[in-house]
């Protein structure tokens, strides 16, 4: 396996206090990191969270996303520094952009999104002002400067640096009004990934990030309702359909096994809709079978 760290990133700045924020404490329970053999990174704390949509972003908590962000990269960027590999437990799908800004300070890097959603929503077209629902938007550079151009480094990654698999959610992103993932953008939704079979979508979006004119590697970002609602229902925001966690878990494995992966965010898992426990070991054993080298498809 690598060399991992484990950073607790427990922020719901771009969501609400539903229970995701405890996340962290509930795979940590459940023995990931013992599982991984990982070390204990830190714990960053996110600032208060204010529920009123900021008037004049349309966004919520955009000022204490920012600073949050910052923070996360300072701890991320320590761990890459050490010569570790981040395991980064959210949180909402904010912390990706604490994430991307470590990489950013450094060199040109991809990103492989895992989410059941594209969360590329403007702050006009997201019902809430969440930015959960906007954090790929706002890591290509679009939105709000306050979190679009972070330290003046927007955008934190490249349209085609970026490959987002495995979402099914264009219909009712496209009733809200969502404005459409760009073309150079490389969208490999639900419907092909099954068409191709996991492994090989994974591996040609291992390709579209490792081949000529990418980065310095890339960052996977793991939302677990890209998950079949049916075997993870502890999300908020629920849709039918989603990846098996044979398919997760195959797609994972791809993507770190080539050496181009550089850290992982795992987010949206709320334990208070998992009492037993159950998904939690469940979501940790997939982590752990998916570092490991030795394992099968």
């Amino acid at each position: 396996m690598r060399n991992l760290a484990i950073i607790e990133a427990p922020s719901v700045l771009g969501l609400r206090p539903t229970g995701v924020e405890e996340l962290p404490e509930a795979l940590l329970g459940a023995g990931l990191a013992e599982g991984l053999g990982a070390v204990r990174a830190g714990r960053v704390e996110p600032p208060p969270y204010d529920p009123e949509r900021d008037p004049e972003t349309g966004v919520l908590n955009p000022d204490g996303i920012a600073r949050y962000s910052v923070a996360l990269a300072d701890t991320v960027g320590g761990v890459l520094d050490d010569g570790r590999f981040p395991l980064v437990l959210g949180g909402d799908c904010s912390v990706l952009l604490g994430n991307l800004l470590a990489l950013r300070r450094r060199d040109r890097h991809g990103l492989l999104f895992l989410d059941g959603h594209t969360d590329f929503y403007q702050p006009s077209a997201e019902p809430a002002g969440e930015a959960a629902s906007m954090e790929l938007a706002l890591a290509t550079g679009r939105g709000p400067r306050v979190l679009a151009d972070l330290e003046g480094r927007g955008p934190l990654v490249r349209d085609e640096d970026v490959v987002a698999l495995g979402f099914r959610d264009a219909e009712e992103s496209a009733a809200y009004g969502m404005q459409p993932l760009p073309d150079a953008l490389h969208a490999m939704e639900l419907d092909t990934v099954r068409a191709l079979g996991a492994g090989e979508a994974a591996r040609r979006a291992v390709g579209l990030l490792t081949g000529d004119g990418a980065g310095a590697g890339y960052w996977i970002h793991l939302d677990v309702d890209v998950l079949d609602d049916a075997v993870m229902p502890a999300v908020d925001y629920r849709q039918p359909d989603g990846l098996t966690w044979q398919e997760l878990e195959t797609v994972l494995r791809t993507a770190l096994s080539g050496g181009g992966a550089v850290g992982l965010d795992v987010a949206i898992f709320n334990p208070r809709l998992d009492p037993g426990g159950a998904i939690a070991r469940r979501l940790g054993d997939c982590l752990v079978r998916a570092f490991d080298r030795d394992g099968q498809d």
